[in-house]
């Protein structure tokens, strides 16, 4: 849809389809308000709320025409990009500067921000600098050796030591490196100091996440002696809902959190906002531990904080060395480990989940080596590269299949585990190569009526429904029982079955949509590529899908799919990476 009010530059972007109507709504709303007419100004604003809409919490002005990508359906238009942007400098609706005086845009180190999120991002980079200049707490590393015997080096015992003595620390890796390993036993030591035991909060961004994060610390409880009542929750609940606002919340820094220490797991998921938010609400002697994968795909909003904080350069007072205790875990770290090490930043690399050959692709997507990804896809051992669909529509019969027999019979557990034996996923959910296209797909190629809930239909459930204590990405199946047919969830205990009527927001999931797949796991997984055109198809996109499968992965599309993707790295704009103006690199 074009604005009609648009003309100028902001037409000509809008007709590409790099502008939405709303993009250019708020560009000409600023220039009333404002008093501003200048094309370059109006078409820089516009591009500010379109980088906020993709994920980015500012724009990169020299480099925002290299990172641009044009609608693929709209009508090819050789775009004019301003070669000189100097009129932001003397716009009546720009600051210019970190210091200059409150309007709706910013402009700093080349970077244009809604100011909004400017703020937000300076409150982050205050609070992640003071906790990381703060001298390291005394704590007492004597318990490492029991919670750890193994032999050095080992990276789980060293992350462990450096959360231990940090305000703000960073527990980061694949799926099955142990990063919930670690933070069981990082509470243990915490909870051993002397003194009145710590306050602890559990967290993560999602009510899924945060249930399966809850699970696992709870599942290695008794070994290593945690209490038992240790609970975990979304951010929103623990920063606590109001009902007047959307963006604050009951705690904040006029109310801070009452624990001592905080864990968030799936940090890769949580935006600019909401971090901005949490670090607020948190006291100054409370320690902070994030938990997460940042070569996973980012939040749905603005911000890859996590990401940031890895490659960010330390702070210049940032806390220097390693443990004594923890010293030999550190001898074979590489030069830029050691300069995470300053942020308080550990990376696990050794997975339990998957063997050799999945850890060896999604390291050479992690890394971009898109000739040893197509040499490991065409080796066998579990990895193809499939260029048509033929042997996934086979895959997807067969499953689907055992899936209708146990769901017929009443057999609930067998269903959920073969829920787990496969899944299709999508980077898109509409089109040919969509989540949608291939739910409807599958349900011909099983013989299932259109729009029918038959039993053997795997669900998901796409709203946190806390009634049936169902969060936002659990999936389940519908199976037939003597009261009728149930959706079949998995639960500690044994499956929950819970009525269809009284379900409020499920979809089919014969596919899922990588996003939607972060934090499962599956034995196989088929990763059904677009076109290489596609700007869905990215680095992390391709990773997060391989590293959801256990055993084996298909990617079905083209070599050129398979290189577009390992060479398109997202890079969301953020000034948290730079060193402030007048700071050391």
């Amino acid at each position: 849809m074009i604005p009609v009010r648009a003309d100028g530059l902001l037409r000509q972007f809008a007709e590409a389809g790099v502008l939405t109507a709303a993009d250019v709504h708020v560009a000409l709303r600023l220039a009333r308000l404002g008093g501003e007419q200048h094309e370059t100004v109006l078409l820089a604003a516009a591009l500010a709320v379109r980088g906020v809409r993709a994920g980015s919490v500012c724009v990169e002005l020299a480099t925002v025409a290299d990172s641009v990508v044009p609608d693929e359906d709209a009508e090819p238009i050789e775009l004019t990009w301003p070669k000189d942007w100097s009129p932001l400098h003397d716009s009546p609706v720009v600051a210019v500067g970190p210091d200059a005086p409150w309007r709706p845009l910013r402009l700093v180190n080349g970077l244009l921000y809604l100011d909004r999120y400017w703020q937000q991002e300076q409150q982050v980079r205050r609070s992640l600098d003071e906790r990381a200049a703060r001298p390291e707490s005394t704590v007492n590393l004597a318990s490492l050796p029991t919670l750890f015997a193994g032999p050095p080096p080992d990276l789980q015992r060293l992350a462990t030591a450096v959360a231990a003595g940090r305000w703000i620390s960073v527990i980061t890796g694949g799926p099955g490196t142990g990063k919930t390993h670690t933070v069981a036993r990082l509470l243990r030591l915490l909870l051993d100091q002397p003194g009145p035991p710590p306050r602890v909060a559990l967290a993560a961004p999602t009510g899924k996440a945060a249930a399966r994060l809850q699970e696992s610390v709870l599942e290695q409880a008794a070994t290593v002696g945690l209490p038992l009542d240790l609970t975990a929750q979304t951010l929103h609940r623990l920063l606590g809902w109001r009902p007047d606002s959307r963006s604050r919340f009951r705690h904040d820094a006029t109310n801070w959190l009452p624990y001592d220490i905080v864990v968030v797991d799936e940090s890769s998921m949580v935006s600019l906002t909401m971090m901005a938010r949490l670090l607020e609400a948190l006291r100054p002697t409370a320690r902070l531990v994030l938990v997460g994968d940042p070569d996973q795909l980012t939040p749905v909003d603005a911000g890859a904080v996590l990401s940031d904080l890895v490659h960010r350069p330390a702070p210049p007072a940032a806390v220097d060395g390693v443990p004594a205790e923890a010293a030999g875990d550190a001898a074979d770290l590489h030069d830029d480990d050691r300069r995470q090490l300053r942020n308080g930043v550990v990376r696990l690399r050794v997975s339990q989940r998957y063997g050799a050959n999945i850890a060896g692709l999604a390291e050479a997507v992690r890394t971009g080596d898109a000739d040893r990804v197509l040499e490991l896809l065409a080796g066998g051992d579990g990895l193809v590269l499939d260029p048509t669909t033929a042997a996934l529509e086979e895959q997807v019969r067969d499953v689907a299949g055992e899936m209708h027999a146990a769901a017929e019979a009443g057999d609930a557990d067998r269903c959920l585990m073969l829920l787990g034996r496969h899944r299709l996923l999508c980077a898109h959910r509409h089109g040919p190569f969509g989540v949608s296209a291939w739910n409807d797909r599958t349900g011909r190629l099983t013989g299932a009526a259109a729009g029918e809930w038959a039993p053997g239909l795997p669900l998901i459930v796409t709203a946190n429904d806390y009634e049936n204590k169902l969060w936002n990405g659990d999936t389940g199946v519908v199976v037939r029982t003597p009261d009728g047919p149930r959706a079949a969830f998995p639960r500690g205990a044994g499956p929950a079955l819970v009525p269809l009527s009284r379900l409020s927001a499920v979809s089919p999931a014969h596919a899922l949509t990588v996003h939607r797949s972060q934090g499962s796991q599956f034995e196989a997984v088929t990763a059904l590529l677009p076109p290489a055109t596609s700007p869905l198809l990215t680095r992390e996109l391709l990773y997060t899908a391989v590293t959801r499968a256990s055993r084996s992965v298909r990617v079905v599309g083209s070599e050129e799919a398979v290189r577009a993707a390992v060479g398109r790295q997202v890079v969301r704009a953020s000034g948290l990476r730079r060193p402030q103006p007048g700071e050391r690199p």
